[in-house]
């Protein structure tokens, strides 16, 4: 377990002691948080001429209000990003998908080539055959016009 630490921070012009988990320097961005905060409301003369009481009540209720835009947000964030996670399995489901079709495609495309080969050889075994037919014909042809003579 971490070390729990312990420093000094100026809030509101007065140090304070904080102690936390977390490291120096983010317990000194909390402190700067609220400093920017007070800063920001000390500008309004509504709120630099309340009372001690109502100026704390001002800042819990902008720092609650914070919170909860920034609670807001990152919810808004976290289901953007269960969206498009389930998106990218959609995509990836469609690949999975597309590459199997792709796969038998490649089978049906080398079997169609296959016979195609085996198309090609029969042609030109027929084609011979087709001129040896061709050749013979036409010797018995010969063969009659000699005998007709």
């Amino acid at each position: 377990m971490a070390e729990k630490k312990v420093i000094k921070v100026l809030i509101a012009g007065k140090v304070m002691t904080m102690s936390g988990y977390e490291s120096e320097e983010y317990m000194q961005q909390v402190a700067n948080y609220i400093n920017n905060k007070i800063a920001e409301y000390d500008k309004a003369d509504s709120f630099r001429l309340a009372n001690e009481d109502v100026k704390h009540r001002i800042l819990e209720l902008n720092f609650a209000d914070d919170y909860f835009k920034e609670k807001l947000k990152a919810q808004e964030l976290s289901d953007h990003l269960k969206d498009k996670i389930n998106e990218l399995d959609e995509m990836k489901h469609e690949c999975v998908n597309k590459e199997v079709r792709i796969e038998n495609l490649q089978k049906e495309l080398e079997k169609a080539q296959a016979n195609l080969k085996e198309s090609e050889k029969k042609i030109v075994e027929l084609q011979s055959e087709l001129r040896s037919g061709e050749k013979q014909l036409a010797e018995m042809k010969d063969k009659m016009i000699k005998n007709k003579r």
